[in-house]
């Protein structure tokens, strides 16, 4: 019965990392549409939203079951609930990505914001799709460098967030009231995203520890 659940616990890990690698599968494309106004490849974003959401909800099924089955403890216990919580967020993730391609579906043959902010969210993308990238590494190798690199990424994120809002609303903004929904809500997006994966960075760090104050305050 040992044996059993162990590999229980080792597809739960394994089931994380194949969701994660959607997860970055999706932004990168999704990003790339939006920045090049590919409607094909939003529309491929969109359409593949469910592998992830049912790939998410398949892995909170087994972690339940084991929870039932199983009544794990110590740091069992932890990888089981944190599978849990981290399957969320990156069901969230997917989602977030989904929301990219959708503007870029929408605005389409245009680009979803003007020329001035371009390069703004080519550097968004860009960090959200290396967050991805590090995130799926992350869950393979429970990595401390890879999550403190991932909170150094989300601080990039959150200063070009915060840059969209001081353009938008200043004073020489010459934009129209559409641009201004546009480029805050696309913001938003990634910059959440990028939230998403520091939280579970700290999730991980928890598993590593068992203390979620200091794995808090290490990422």
């Amino acid at each position: 019965m040992r044996e059993v659940f162990q590999q229980e616990l080792e597809e739960v890990q394994e089931r994380l990392v194949e969701i994660a690698g959607l997860v970055a599968e999706s932004i990168e494309k999704a990003t790339t549409a939006f920045n090049s106004s590919d409607v094909s490849l939003a529309e491929s974003v969109i359409a593949d939203d469910h592998l992830i959401d049912e790939r998410a909800a398949s892995l909170d099924e087994l972690a339940i079951d084991i929870l039932a089955r199983q009544q794990p403890v110590a740091r069992d216990l932890r990888i089981v609930v944190s599978a849990l919580r981290i399957s969320a967020s990156l069901e969230r993730m997917g989602d977030l990505a989904e929301h990219i391609a959708q503007l870029a579906r929408t605005r389409f043959p245009e680009k979803v914001v003007p020329k001035e902010l371009r390069p703004t969210f080519k550097e968004l993308g860009r960090l959200d799709v290396a967050i991805a990238k590090k995130l799926h590494l992350l869950l393979e190798t429970e990595s401390t460098e890879l999550a403190e690199e991932i909170r150094n990424d989300d601080d990039q994120v959150d200063d070009l967030h915060l840059s969209v809002f001081d353009k938008v609303l200043g004073e020489t903004w010459k934009g129209q009231a559409g641009d201004i929904v546009d480029s805050t809500l696309a913001s938003r997006y990634h910059e959440r995203f990028a939230d998403h994966a520091v939280s579970i960075a700290k999730k991980v760090q928890y598993l590593q520890t068992g203390d979620w104050v200091a794995a808090a305050q290490t990422v």
